[in-house]
């Protein structure tokens, strides 16, 4: 079927000429009377707008089905492109066939024209999409993840997939998913189908590791897993990273990168999601535009933990957490620091070492490790990340204090028996991202099936 997209209809396409349109019905008005109509309202998912077409009972199945239609019915419309006689739109289609794929049952039909609140459409994962709002998440989504592999595309950057199953506890922070293939309670993994512990991943760093050390930069994108029994707006079980890694990179390469590439993804958003963006703006979030475009503009304050402490502990205000030397900042300290003391996004550098994993670079104090996380106003935290711990006896030992085996990482530390190199990588979560850019509250409404304690449905 040669068919118009309704963005390109609204666009692009010539008043006058003759064009195919298939969608969703979003609205039937019939109009009675001496001069019958029927006004209908389509989306077809290309864009937030929806293009109206008039049919008039001369049509053969005016009667039998036209006037029968309903919100969520398929249609397939032939017609002409007309200036529109009506008010909020410049054009709209003057029908000469409309073609019924398939009925809605108007009584059943969850997706009204109406406003339903966000927790009511999680329950309609795979209906949600009709509506505006999840609509444009998806496309401003859909333009993140372009936005992502232009970037390292045109730096060189070679796209590599890591394992969905893995041995190895990236973080050691010990909440995995077991992959199994035994029966519950049984823990006699050389019977089991790998032969040994294995889960799901919550990170493909240590895999993209092997291939920057041989190739040079790498990333990976793609699903990770966390079973934290947590169900708070910030949390999903399941959930995508992008994560690059460089050799002969170090700390600094790594927070300009950093910088650099979050600057690129929100620019291609602000560049080709305007309808869209204008919709959360007006709708979600009345200062996502100009928190976005100020992001984009923006250079990034450089600033080391110890100097944040000092900071916010002379902010002369009341914490929830108070902020001491050697605990993790916490949200209200990172959006105070982005959003009221520079009023920009801030890259915090060397951490202590006590509170990072094995595999960041310790510096030469004993204390810190060359770990950057990447703040932005509203939410904090959008990106962490390290130069990497390239020297053998370094990252043996930080591998024991932290009560692991090196011997079971044996291949991982092969990287720095056989030709160590300097190397730097971060992780940015795609959903922490999208609503940033969005403006969503609730992380589990910017993907497309959320995976939560308890809820697994679609």
């Amino acid at each position: 079927m040669n068919r118009t997209l309704i963005k390109d209809a609204l666009t692009d396409a010539v008043v006058g000429s003759e064009i195919t349109v298939a969608g969703w019905v979003r609205t039937v008005r019939n109009h009675k009377g001496k001069n019958r109509f029927s006004f209908i309202t389509l989306n077809d998912g290309s864009c937030l707008a929806t293009i109206q077409a008039v049919a008039d009972p001369k049509l053969s199945n005016y009667e039998s089905e036209v006037v029968h239609l309903t919100a969520g019915c398929s249609v397939v419309v032939t017609g002409k492109l007309v200036e529109s006689q009506g008010k909020g739109q410049s054009v709209e289609m003057q029908v000469d066939e409309v073609r019924l794929l398939g009925a809605a049952d108007a009584e059943v039909y969850p997706i009204q024209q109406k406003r339903h609140t966000f927790e009511f459409l999680r329950t309609q994962a795979h209906l949600r999409t009709r509506t505006n709002t999840f609509g444009a998440v998806a496309r401003v989504r859909n333009v993140i993840c372009a936005a992502i592999h232009e970037f390292f595309q045109s730096r060189g950057f070679l796209y590599v997939h890591t394992p969905i199953i893995t041995s190895s506890d990236c973080e050691g922070a010990g909440e995995m998913f077991r992959v199994t293939t035994l029966e519950t309670g049984r823990d006699d993994f050389d019977a089991d189908f790998f032969g040994r512990r294995t889960s799901l991943t919550v990170s493909g760093q240590l895999e993209a590791e092997t291939y920057a050390c041989s190739l040079g930069s790498v990333y990976t994108f793609g699903p990770t897993f966390r079973a934290e029994n947590s169900n708070t707006p910030r949390h999903l079980s399941e959930f995508w990273m992008v994560e690059p890694e460089s050799a002969f990179c170090d700390a600094d390469d790594n927070a300009d990168l950093a910088e650099d590439f979050l600057k690129h993804i929100f620019s291609s958003v602000l560049q080709r999601c305007g309808e869209d963006m204008e919709f959360f703006n007006k709708w979600i979030d009345k200062g996502v535009i100009e928190t976005l475009t100020h992001v984009a503009e923006s250079e990034f304050v450089r600033l080391t933990y110890t100097e944040a402490i000092e900071i916010l502990q002379k902010a002369g205000r009341k914490w929830e957490f108070p902020p001491e030397w050697g605990n993790d900042t916490q949200t209200e300290h990172e959006r105070y620091l982005t959003e009221e003391k520079f009023q920009r996004p801030v890259i915090l550098t060397d951490y202590p070492s006590t509170i990072k994993p094995f595999y960041m670079r310790l510096s030469d104090d004993g204390k810190t490790v060359a770990a950057m996380d990447v703040l932005v106003p509203k939410i904090g935290e959008i990106i962490g990340g390290s130069q990497r711990e390239e020297r053998l006896d370094v990252l043996t030992e930080r591998m024991k204090a932290q009560g692991l085996n090196p011997d079971d990482y044996w291949w991982y530390t092969d990287l720095r028996r056989y030709g160590t190199v300097p190397h730097a990588g971060f992780g940015l979560g795609l959903e922490r991202t999208v609503q940033f850019v969005t403006g969503m509250s609730n992380i589990r409404d910017v993907i497309p099936f959320p995976r939560t304690p308890r809820s697994a449905e679609f």
